[in-house]
């Protein structure tokens, strides 16, 4: 069983869904780095949006940082945060063990063989949504050193069920468009398409039914030469950390499966010399990354979620599944991004 993503940076995961705290240690992080505790709460605080608090409510714990922060900045030793648990079940006993509700959840199946019946049962214990609270802590420090350098990561639900929201501009998306959707309290561009999202889940909860969507995520200021072919490349290093969130299915950048369909000329982006002197593509269906490293235009991706199982407790997991995109691809980039040059 693996906790742990491990590259430049290093994020783990400790404890399990029902015990009295779970937390997160993230190791190889720069010295010095200025980490705003206040910033963090406000980012863990879209895992719980208020618009649709009488359809899922989650009661969202609050971390204490127990090491690697020092009058507020980072000091080079690992970051340890330990998270008071709201979702703790004492209702364990041994014959739980015995007997798996395989109506529940799928994963309480597949977890029961892997383990030989000896994992924790009682909500898919390692399928839960609470660790998306030490997913998005890792994020959102990573997000406020990326953005002392000016990258900026947004996402959005870009559908939810059969409902689609305004997508992003894949060329010119500004930091300005990231900032604005993301201090929404429901993450939609079309603020028209968010109600209608929110009447959707409202009408699944009431006849027990669950929903699916897609998320939209885009990185600006991402500057080219970041990531490695091959195996280790920036797509790689985000897939890893999108598919340990809850729910995920599937997984695409830029034009994504639509180039499948397209003709080679209109896929491949044509470079030009802007009037700031850069290297930059007219279209960006390649979305800002070329055989695993940057190419200097937006980094855009997009996530789908299917219908959560009955192991998770909101009708819909899109809406909190935004800000954990938005935390893999931080930690992702922050990752690739400490060894380029003049970073630290």
């Amino acid at each position: 069983m693996s906790l742990i993503w491990k590259n430049r940076i290093t994020v783990s995961y400790f404890g399990e869904a029902h015990d009295p705290v779970i937390g997160v240690n993230i190791d190889g992080l720069p010295e010095g780095e200025h980490i705003s505790a206040e910033e963090i709460v406000k980012f863990l605080s879209r895992t719980a949006p208020k618009s649709i608090s009488a359809i899922d409510k989650k009661i969202l714990p609050s971390p204490r940082i127990m090491s690697g922060i020092r009058n507020n900045r980072t000091t080079g030793a690992p970051l340890c945060a330990v998270i008071q648990n709201s979702t703790v079940d004492t209702s364990y006993n041994s014959d739980t063990m015995q007997n798996v509700n395989i109506q529940r959840g799928l994963a309480d199946y597949t977890g029961a063989l892997r383990y030989r019946g000896y994992s924790d049962v009682r909500n898919s214990a390692f399928n839960s949504d609470i660790f998306t609270i030490p997913l998005c802590f890792a994020g959102a420090v990573c997000g406020q050193i990326l953005e002392r350098r000016g990258i900026y990561t947004g996402a959005h639900i870009a559908f939810l069920h059969n409902i689609k929201d305004n997508p992003f501009d894949p060329v010119n998306i500004s930091r300005d468009a990231i900032i604005s959707v993301r201090s929404k309290d429901f993450p939609v561009i079309s603020d028209r398409k968010g109600w209608l999202m929110v009447e959707d889940m409202a009408k699944a909860n009431e006849v027990g039914e669950r929903l699916g969507g897609i998320v939209e995520c885009a990185s600006v200021n991402v500057p080219a030469g970041v990531g490695s072919p091959i195996f280790d490349g920036l797509e790689n290093n985000i897939a890893q950390l999108i598919f340990g969130i809850p729910t995920a299915s599937g997984l695409e950048f830029g034009a994504g499966f639509s180039a499948a369909k397209m003709l080679g000329s209109q896929y491949n982006d044509a470079f030009y010399t802007n009037d700031r002197g850069y290297s930059v593509t007219k279209t960006n269906c390649h979305g800002g990354v070329i055989n695993g490293i940057s190419s200097g235009m937006p980094v855009t991706l997009k996530a789908a979620f299917r219908p959560p199982s009955d192991d998770l407790s909101a009708p819909c997991f899109v809406p909190k599944a935004v800000p954990c995109v938005e935390s893999a691809v931080n930690i992702a980039l922050l990752s690739k991004m400490i060894d380029y040059p003049n970073f630290c």
